[in-house]
């Protein structure tokens, strides 16, 4: 078996994507030791009853000692105060990451905090499932799945280098970019569906003339694949929302301008500005097929009769 490629990893956050990257940890041997740390009491015990980790501690400055690589995976809204509650405890060498959804804001909120000597990369592992909480990681989460890295200029290549390597043991591919063009490729890939789905899934709740029993029965039409999206963490997607607020309000604002687009070729009858879109847009889920990032099973791969 290989060396580990860090001594002491420590996780602040053991939701999906902390327990996903805990077990991931475990079972390709990346570090000799994982440190867990999360605020909840209750979900750090569960955390060391699925064993996770190898110590566990709710004190956050307990888990980042001596520790080689540390991990912010809390929401994004709670970076500024973790950083600074941690930051004296940092070890000299050690890199500082996380897998926040946004990355400007994390720079701003974490960046002034940092100590001298240590390596500060912020990271954002594109995967996730609608659950949340340390019974929804899984140790294959990352595989296949891209991860974006946005190191600060002057990042020690070195430190990036260990880091990258660390995402594809994970089974991640890694790119690099910097911070405001990862956060509008993230709020159109990303961000916008998440808010269409929340407020469609909102918009069919409000609704008086369909009732709710019709909108779950014949919810297989369209409606089912929304509800996933709707169903994710809240809190996360409330701290995305006002920490990459720019980006999200450009995107939105495109968006409403196709989506009167649309409307006009649909009050105007104009089938051809229909078929054209409809046929473009295909185009782009072929696309994402045959990079891999899905499957053309049908219904999604579902299993039909459920």
């Amino acid at each position: 078996m290989s060396e580990p490629l860090f001594d002491r990893i420590a996780l602040i956050g053991i939701g999906l994507i902390g327990s996903s990257i805990a077990q991931a940890v475990r079972a390709r041997g990346l570090a000799r030791e994982i440190a867990i740390s999360t605020r909840s009491p209750e979900t750090l015990a569960r955390a060391e009853e699925l064993n996770l980790g190898d110590s566990y501690s709710i004190n956050a400055v307990d888990a980042v000692e001596n520790a080689d690589l540390v991990i912010l995976c809390v929401p994004v809204g709670a970076y500024g105060a973790v950083a600074k509650w941690i930051a004296p405890s940092l070890k000299k060498g050690a890199i500082l990451t996380d897998v926040g959804s946004t990355k400007a804001s994390v720079v701003r909120d974490v960046g002034p905090h940092v100590p001298d000597g240590v390596n500060f990369i912020p990271g954002h592992p594109i995967a996730g499932t609608e659950h949340s909480g340390p019974d929804a990681g899984f140790p294959t989460l990352f595989e296949n799945r891209w991860c974006i890295l946005t190191p600060p200029e002057g990042t020690d290549p070195d430190a990036l280098a260990r880091l990258t390597k660390f995402w594809e043991a994970c089974g991640s591919n890694v790119d690099v970019m910097d911070v405001q063009h990862h956060d509008l490729v993230l709020a159109i890939v990303s961000h916008l569906p998440q808010l269409i789905a929340y407020n469609i899934v909102g918009t069919a709740d409000d609704l008086e003339t369909v009732t709710k029993s019709e909108v779950i029965k014949y919810s297989a039409s369209g409606f089912r694949d929304f509800t996933r999206l709707a169903a994710s963490d809240p809190t996360m997607w409330r701290d995305v929302c006002l920490n990459n607020k720019d980006a999200i309000l450009e995107m939105l604002s495109r968006f409403s301008e196709d989506l009167s687009a649309l409307q006009r070729a649909i009050r105007w009858g104009d089938g051809e500005a229909l078929f054209d879109l409809f046929t473009r847009t295909r185009g782009i889920r072929k696309s994402i097929i045959e990079a891999g990032q899905d499957t053309d099973a049908p219904d999604f791969g579902r299993p039909h009769g459920k």
